[in-house]
């Protein structure tokens, strides 16, 4: 299958950020191919995906292409949002090249798309992972979740896990998950987001449906373990709001003190004052800082 891409979309920016840790879990990646699992709704698809110099994207199904149309379209669907590709970023860009911080930035990584986490419950998870250690960490944690608790499709020797589902970790104790090292609270806020939404009580379709970002934003918060800095890094990577803005993340701050020159990180103020020029794209401006890092 073929996937048109936007004429700014560059592919191997997009790969620079994919690779930027050897222990990513959810997917493989070899020679500018990526491949992983692709959960149709129906059953879960192994995939390979590259773009052409046509500026395309070539979706090739590993094991056998589905023959029914709706799985083809979910697989199509699901490579739209983990690249944001029906995202118009010409607004942004128009903005960002006439800002002084975002300028270079935009320039070293033009084409990069925020990619996202199209599943809320596994974005979610990553959030909560993520809070207060380090991002090497925070992956090594990840992978040993997924291998403890999720399933896999095998090829050529080799597994391409699929996350865990919200009803897998609803059935667990907080004590099931200490021999992955993961604290007592964070196993207590991952089983409690898996029971919300086992209940029905959260879901991606509910936060969508709200009228606006605060909305959902209070909505996140409300749940235990979720404060505003995982509230607005899913509002980012999931639901899609290009108005989220984690203030709080040591990233941003550390990439905005490289790039000012500070010996300090910013204070509260000089980042709002920073980002009330890019009202409306704090999550771009977030997500193309952040990649100055590494």
């Amino acid at each position: 299958m073929l996937i048109n891409l936007p004429i700014d979309f560059n592919m191997n920016a997009n790969l620079g950020y994919l690779g930027r840790n050897k222990n990513e879990c959810m997917f493989e990646m070899d020679n500018g191919f990526i491949t992983r699992v692709i959960d149709t709704g129906k059953t879960y698809r192994l995939v390979q995906l590259h773009a052409n110099k046509h500026n395309q994207m070539i979706v090739q199904f590993i094991d056998s292409k589905p023959t029914k149309e709706t799985e083809q379209a979910a697989v199509v669907r699901f490579v739209r949002e983990w690249f944001d590709l029906d995202r118009d970023l010409f607004p942004f860009y128009e903005m960002a090249n006439v800002d002084p911080l975002l300028k270079k930035p935009v320039q070293d990584f033009y084409g990069l798309r925020v990619v996202g986490v199209p599943d809320l419950f596994e974005a979610l998870c990553w959030g909560v992972l993520g809070q207060q250690i380090n991002l090497a960490f925070a992956y090594t944690l990840k992978r040993r979740f997924v291998e403890k608790f999720g399933t896999s499709i095998e090829h050529n020797s080799k597994k391409y896990w699929i996350f865990p589902t919200f009803k897998q970790i609803a059935k667990l104790s907080p004590e099931d998950l200490t021999d992955i090292k993961m604290t007592l609270k964070k196993s207590e806020y991952i089983i409690g987001i898996a029971k919300l939404m086992d209940n029905g009580e959260l879901s991606k379709e509910k936060l969508l449906a709200m009228d606006n970002l605060k909305d959902a934003e209070k909505s996140l918060i409300k749940i235990r373990g979720i404060g505003p800095w995982t509230a607005n890094y899913v509002l980012m990577r999931c639901l899609r709001h290009t108005s989220a803005f984690p203030i709080d993340d040591v990233g941003l701050h550390n990439s905005i003190k490289f790039l000012m020159g500070l010996d300090r990180k910013p204070s509260k103020e000089e980042l709002l004052e920073l980002s009330s020029k890019w009202s409306g794209w704090q999550a771009y401006a977030t997500f193309y800082l952040w990649r100055v890092l590494y």
